[in-house]
């Protein structure tokens, strides 16, 4: 029972979703509303929830004093601070600082490393071991030369090629690729409307 109510539950509302998104029911559409709108709130308990347990973690490592567990006091500090600042105001001067001066700066550093990760990435898969490879390649070498004003500088039809890389193979690739994707979800959106795939419930699926 503690398995079958929620597996109805989740059909129930999967079936309601569709109904309401494919056909125009002035009840379905309130009802969708309503499911929304309280998958915002358990999303937002949820959270919270996630923060609870990763102040409690990173408390029993600072109580056992593991390996770099000044590193968890300083979290559990700027977790509390940014919560409560935030809680009082958004417009709060530790808030807005934490935001602008920590929390920014350090996004776009991530996404700066991100960067070099990429690039390691590239020239590992820019090894030309097949004819696959070499077509990769010199894909690869074209479309970066022609987003490069030094492209152009080279070659001026480099920004033509590369367009035509762009608008037919890649994005030919690339919707090959969502309708993949598409036919993925819709196979596992229903297996979870009929009760097959049961792996939400935790536990065996």
């Amino acid at each position: 029972m503690r398995r079958e109510v929620p597996v109805f539950l989740a059909g129930a509302v999967g079936v309601l979703m569709i109904i309401e998104y494919f056909f125009n029911v002035p009840t379905m559409r309130s009802w969708s509303t309503e499911i929304q709108n309280w998958a915002v709130i358990i999303s937002a308990f949820a959270l919270g929830l996630g923060a609870v347990g990763l102040a409690r973690n990173h408390a029993a490592r600072i109580s056992q004093r593991k390996p770099d567990w000044i590193n968890s006091v300083l979290l559990i500090v700027t977790l509390v601070v940014t919560i409560v600042s935030g809680v009082i105001s958004r417009t709060n001067p530790t808030f807005l600082f934490i935001f602008n001066s920590i929390i920014t700066p350090l996004g776009s550093a991530f996404y700066a490393m991100v960067a070099f990760f990429v690039a390691s990435s590239a020239y590992r898969a820019f090894r030309a071991r097949s004819l696959e490879a070499v077509i990769f390649l010199v894909a690869g070498t074209i479309v970066m030369l022609g987003r490069a004003p030094i492209g152009e500088i080279i070659w001026k039809q480099f920004p033509v090629i590369t367009e035509w890389i762009m608008k037919y193979p890649n994005l030919a690739g690339m919707r090959g690729f969502q309708i993949g994707v598409a036919v993925g979800v819709i196979g596992v959106g229903l297996r979870v409307l009929l009760g097959i795939d049961r792996s939400y419930l935790g536990g065996e699926a």
